[in-house]
């Protein structure tokens, strides 16, 4: 009898162990693969730079320490150029792919993404106004000389309203209905949509030229002014994860039976559509919008290392940060001199994934 009990209990032992190492490998191979992302990022564009010299111009800007006089233009290069829109990418890609997993977990449909919760949406529009109409609704900001300054705040704030707008709709009686939440978010996606697109059709051309190549998303305005702006609305995600996972776990069950453990699913939920709206919102102003990272990510991970939340958080801030940052890469090489939007990148990425997705899907049914 205790050889059939104990039988089990080591099956059970021997597969959390791998499942364990299986982790531990994945989180060193994410790591790593931003790590050279990152690097590789300050190190190519239209200006290629060898890995040497970029680490010693990193040490250099590190420590204080002498730098070769050969190498002053690339410093000016990495220092001011390329090291805050890395870290710009880091930042947005992590956010973008965390906040993705949130709403899949909050919504328990592999299908949700940041922008049903209308921040994406109210952060277009705001944006879209401030590029058409903020000289002539708004004389006294400085539009003109500071576009960098004006078009985040507005993108945040708009996105923000929208959100408040949407938990209004879907709250009432001390309660959050998901459903609602989901319906309502589709319908302000919609008349954000026809007022961007009213906007648009009254631009002139160059406000055209501009407006479109925010929407399609883009690192090129990253400046160390933006990433000290940015960086704090990026908090909230990365003190809330490691305690959100247990949740979220609990919540794939259903709300009833998260309930029943003892969870407060009222305050998960508000506190979800929170952190996306604070985080996706600045990911949004600062970059404009890029598509797909919140969906295709969480995909991947959940194919490697299971849909437990508490691991497929942080695994997720890793891999969106390499993917965003390696896009950025592909998005200055690809025409060089000149820059792809990053959000035409992630589309190409995005769609034939959920394209062979359905398909694998379609082959396991009945």
């Amino acid at each position: 009898m205790n050889g059939l009990t104990a039988e089990p209990a080591e099956i059970l032992r021997f597969a959390l162990a791998r499942q364990r190492r299986r982790v531990a490998l994945a989180f060193l191979l994410l790591a790593l693969l931003a790590t050279a992302a990152a690097i590789a990022s300050l190190g190519l564009g239209a200006v290629a730079i060898p890995p040497g010299r970029t680490l010693a111009v990193l040490w250099s800007w590190a420590t204080g320490a002498p730098l070769d006089p050969t190498a002053v233009r690339d410093s000016i290069v990495i220092v001011n150029i390329r090291l805050p829109r890395m870290l710009l990418g880091l930042m947005v890609g992590a956010a973008l792919a965390v906040c993705g997993t949130l709403m899949q977990g909050l919504f328990r449909n592999p299908l949700a993404d940041p922008g049903l919760v209308g921040v994406s949406s109210g952060a277009a529009l705001a944006a879209a106004a401030v590029i058409v109409l903020g000289e002539a609704v708004m004389p006294s900001l400085p539009v003109a000389q500071f576009p960098f300054a004006v078009l985040p705040a507005a993108a945040f704030l708009g996105g923000l309203a929208f959100t408040a707008v949407l938990y209004f709709l879907s709250s009432g009686a001390g309660r959050t209905s998901v459903a609602t939440l989901l319906l309502a978010g589709v319908a302000l996606g919609a008349l954000a949509g026809a007022l961007t697109g009213l906007i648009s059709f009254i631009s002139t051309d160059q406000q055209l030229r501009d407006l479109t190549f925010w929407m399609l998303g883009s690192l090129g305005g990253a400046t160390w002014t933006k990433v000290a702006t940015i960086a704090p609305a990026m908090l909230p995600v990365a003190i809330a994860m490691p305690f959100m996972g247990r949740g979220l776990n609990a919540l794939a069950l259903g709300e009833a039976e998260a309930f029943h453990l003892g969870l407060a699913v009222e305050r998960i939920k508000r506190t979800t559509i929170l952190v996306v709206a604070l985080a996706v919102g600045a990911a949004v102003a600062a970059s404009g919008v890029i598509g797909f990272v919140g969906i295709v990510v969480p995909h991947l991970l959940r194919l490697f290392i299971g849909a437990d939340h508490r691991v497929l958080l942080p695994a997720s801030a890793l891999l969106g940060a390499a993917l965003l940052v390696g896009s950025d890469i592909v998005a200055r090489l690809v025409v060089a001199p000149a820059e792809l939007p990053i959000g035409i990148l992630t589309a190409m990425i995005g769609a034939p994934f959920f394209l062979w997705l359905l398909l694998a899907r379609r082959r396991t049914l009945p």
